[in-house]
């Protein structure tokens, strides 16, 4: 350690040799008090020291599998080696380039303009799935001249200000509001309600292909193909936020491309950076651009300081290369179907689980009931807030069975399963076996092996 003003402050080489203690006590102190209690109720409040892919390890020792994965950020799980070697790659290269330009970052936009087959041309590089939606929000209005945005019940798109504004989530809005104006909410999956609000005219339609936050929500048959149609014809920008879904996790390379369509502005982040450097991106239709920022007294109307810096860009084009070369995009499909089938194995063994759900790796659980207060003492999780089996099913898979999942704020009912594209069929299977055992240790989910 050092000193400054009569403080002592921590070198890199101490965070090694913190007590797990010391951890925990300035967590709570200077971090996120309240989160560091609901941890600790559900015995969640562990110190991660290693990782590697699938793999986590503690303070002691004990290893995890991530069936998380950072909720999408970890497509290809920690550490991956190929991310880690271009960073090395770039150590002595300039990392901030301002006045003048820099080839990692042209590199990994055209990259990025080929995965959309040339349907998408502008790139425009942040550091994260909410910037990313704040750029595509501004640059909408920007193009069109109109203010209202169309949004959807229950969706998620990040917790700045624009960004919470299209959230349709109240228990992250209420405390900030009033919001951003003329953003206008609608059901999402409902063409109808949508097409009333898009006659009224807007700017743009902002939405998920799947409501991760919300829920793993999918959408109904062809309603993507509506909304496209519907938006050209009403002459609105369809803004598709792939932050969650992008880079391989439903099954395909962007999400989009299993219902057909193109949008006019797509968000993306999370595995972007390779689970390493925080990294997002906005990809737009060349005349979107141009008609936002096209001009020189409005090209730098838009801009973020680190966005397009050289680790991040290095670790984006690694992402690619590594997905695309070891078929990660097919793998996740396969392992997809062979989770979503066992899953639906034990829907049929235990009336519990109300409902499986989702695409490629991107997959929740619903279960029927709540948790009562019984069963919650017997856990040793009697001070927890709510009455959710998420929440019961999340500790007990991690602290009995070491595989880390978590529940659903929107839906405490719900886990959600996001594992790295790279996680084994055995590690697969254990997480499987170790969700049946825990069910059937509560006899109120045992059929009395109905199949």
């Amino acid at each position: 350690m050092y000193e400054n003003k009569g403080y002592k402050l921590y070198d890199i080489d101490d965070i090694d040799c913190m007590s797990d203690d010391e951890v925990k006590t300035i967590n709570h102190n200077r971090l996120n008090t309240k989160l560091t209690e609901l941890l600790k109720i559900l015995d969640c409040d562990k110190v991660y020291k290693d990782a590697d892919n699938c793999v986590i390890k503690d303070s002691e020792g004990n290893e995890y599998i991530d069936f998380l994965g950072a909720y999408g950020a970890m497509n290809l799980g920690s550490n991956n080696p190929h991310v880690v070697d271009a960073l090395d790659k770039v150590r002595n290269k300039l990392n901030l380039a301002f006045i003048g330009l820099n080839p990692y970052e042209a590199g990994l936009a055209e990259n990025l303009v080929k995965l959309t087959d040339n349907q998408l041309q502008h790139v425009f590089f942040c550091n994260s799935g909410s910037e990313s939606v704040e750029s595509s929000l501004k640059m909408a209005r920007a193009a069109t001249g109109k203010s209202r945005i169309i949004y959807c019940r229950n969706s998620y798109h990040g917790k700045s200000f624009g960004a919470l504004t299209v959230t349709g989530q109240a228990h992250y809005r209420q405390k900030f509001e009033p919001l951003i104006p003329d953003m206008i909410e609608v059901p999402y999956g409902n063409i109808e309600e949508l097409e009333k609000e898009l006659a009224e005219g807007a700017a743009a339609f902002i939405v998920e292909p799947i409501q991760g936050e919300g829920g793993i929500i999918t959408p109904p048959q062809n309603y993507f193909k509506e909304v496209r149609e519907l938006c050209t014809k009403h002459e609105v920008l369809l803004i598709l936020d792939e932050v969650q879904t992008g880079f391989g996790r439903t099954g395909t390379f962007f999400a989009y491309e299993q219902e057909n369509i193109v949008p006019d502005i797509l968000c993306l982040a999370k595995s972007l950076g390779g689970g390493i450097m925080p990294m997002g991106a906005c990809i737009s239709k060349e005349w979107v651009y141009q008609k936002a920022y096209g001009e020189l007294s409005t090209c730098m109307l838009h801009s973020t300081t680190f966005g397009g810096n050289t680790y991040a860009c290095a670790a984006g084009i690694a992402t690619i290369e590594t997905i695309v070369k070891e078929d990660l995009v097919k793998e996740c499909k396969e392992k997809g179907k062979f989770l979503m089938e066992g899953l639906n194995n034990l829907k049929e063994r235990y009336y519990g689980i109300k409902e499986v759900r989702g695409r490629g790796l991107m997959v929740g659980v619903e279960f029927e009931n709540n948790i009562d207060d019984t069963l919650k003492e017997a856990n040793g999780i009697k001070e927890l807030p709510f009455n959710s089996y998420g929440a019961y099913i999340a500790s007990g898979l991690i602290n009995e069975y070491g595989i880390v999942t978590a529940y659903s704020t929107n839906n405490m009912s719900l886990i959600r399963l996001e594992p790295p594209l790279t996680i084994t069929y055995d590690q697969i299977e254990k997480f499987l076996s170790a969700l049946g055992n825990l069910l059937l240790e509560n006899s109120e989910f045992d059929m009395c092996n109905v199949k």
